[in-house]
């Protein structure tokens, strides 16, 4: 899915003019706040971007007190009422902590936005990208506020760019029967996996596996789950690690190593029941710098078809 390039929106001049103070009634402490927080919801607005149509921006404010990124949020959908927005407004200040040094925090983060769907994906992504940190989650029912307080919340690079992700995921055009940007097909995930692999038939691997003078040590590793062990039996000779802990036993650098995985360029041949799941994980091996890991072509029931050992119940 695609979204629009990175837009300043300009405002119609009627919506920038801040409403003017009549010099015969002084201006009280109420209208003196709201008028800072009309300013910041315009200047938000003036300087939003857009994506799928969606006016996206971040304000960091040192004004602290949620009540009044509460009255920005009421201002921005004021001057929006009819345009598609999402906006962020954090509380961010220096407090003295207990042990007597500085440190930032947040006591608010607001999630405003004219669609309570996209409020509440940000909602989630923000507490995926500060995980732990985010204390509590306040929806007050209206499209408008959603807040969530997050701890050391410092307008830095880490958290203004993190920030934009959730607002950039959270406005984009989701359809759910249309796969995301960037995702793959298992059927793609397969060819590129068996494209780093130099696949191996059933005698390619059986000769491999009994020949004294192969240059490298060959392992042939059965990684079918135990119940498929049990109804088709087994390859003699073969190292039985199953899948959910192939990469800990293989890995040279991992305490939880097979005492044989102390080296990058043994071959290890990898089956399972038919020759997919084990491409999958030779890959795998692969990243881990395994670069001589591979797996046979057909799997387990290749290696039956072709008449080489195994052990099968009667």
């Amino acid at each position: 899915m695609t979204f629009s390039a990175l837009s300043t929106v300009a405002l119609e001049e009627q919506r920038i003019q801040l409403s003017p103070t009549s010099s015969t009634n002084p201006q009280t402490f109420l209208d003196v706040r709201e008028e800072a927080a009309q300013s910041i919801a315009l200047r938000m607005i003036t300087n939003a971007c857009t994506v799928d149509g969606v006016r996206i921006g971040i304000h960091f404010s040192k004004e602290d007190d949620s009540d009044f990124l509460r009255l920005v949020a009421s201002q921005i959908s004021i001057h929006l009422p009819l345009s598609p927005y999402l906006f962020v407004i954090a509380i961010t200040g220096m407090s003295s902590t207990s042990a007597g040094s500085d440190a930032c925090i947040s006591d608010a983060l607001v999630i405003c936005g004219s669609d309570a769907d996209d409020m509440q994906r940000a909602v989630l992504l923000a507490s995926s990208k500060f995980p732990g940190r985010v204390d509590a989650v306040d929806n007050t029912g209206t499209l408008i506020a959603q807040a969530a307080s997050i701890r050391h919340n410092c307008p830095s690079s880490y958290h203004e760019a993190a920030l934009w992700d959730v607002l950039f995921d959270s406005a984009r055009v989701h359809n759910p029967h249309s796969p995301p940007p960037g995702s793959r097909s298992i059927d793609q995930i397969l060819s590129d996996a068996r494209a780093k692999l130099e696949r191996m038939t059933p005698q390619q691997a059986y000769d491999a596996l009994h020949d004294p003078t192969y240059p490298v040590p060959v392992f042939l590793v059965d990684i079918r789950p135990a119940a498929q062990r049990d109804r088709e039996g087994e390859i003699h000779g073969s190292l039985i690690v199953e899948r959910n802990v192939l990469e800990w036993r293989f890995d040279p650098r991992c305490e939880a190593r097979l005492t044989i995985a102390d080296r990058y360029d043994s071959k290890i041949i990898l089956f399972c029941h038919e020759g997919y799941t084990s491409s999958l994980a030779a890959a795998s091996l692969h990243e881990l710098g395994l670069w001589n890991a591979t797996d046979i072509v057909g799997g387990y029931d290749a290696w039956v078809a072709a008449g080489l050992p195994c052990q099968q119940d009667s």
